[in-house]
């Protein structure tokens, strides 16, 4: 599996659980306002209350989701074109010697890796602020 269907995964299961959470917020809201023993006006209000107060949360983590993964992007980004750079230097100057393959092959795993950490700690701050 390629690193970019790998990342799509990792995005659609983080949108999915996202989305499910919501859900499940809301319809956890819901069930206990219509067991709460109240008058058909207040129930209404009360519902009508819990769910703009669960738009506002989601907005609210909507826009922490998307400053965290443009910033945790830049970072990623930043990286990775370090390391290429370095890469780049390292094969330039080690030019027609098998070390430096291997090396740079190194350090091109050790670049997806941090990649990938930084995916993990994306979904996992994503996952602290809901």
């Amino acid at each position: 599996m390629s690193k970019e269907n790998q990342t799509q995964e990792g995005n659609i299961n983080s949108k999915d659980f996202m989305i499910g959470s919501l859900i499940g917020g809301i319809v956890g809201a819901s069930v206990a306002l219509l067991f709460a023993p109240k008058s058909g006006k207040e129930l209404r209000h009360d519902i009508n209350t819990g769910a703009q107060h669960v738009r506002e949360r989601a907005d609210e983590w909507k826009d922490v989701a998307y400053e965290k993964g443009t910033e945790l992007s830049h970072q990623f980004k930043e990286t990775k074109d370090q390391l290429q750079e370095k890469v780049n230097e390292f094969k330039e100057q080690r030019e027609g010697q098998g070390v430096a393959q291997d090396v740079a092959d190194a350090i091109e795993e050790v670049t997806e890796e941090l990649e990938r950490q930084e995916a993990n700690q994306l979904f996992e701050r994503s996952q602290q602020n809901t």
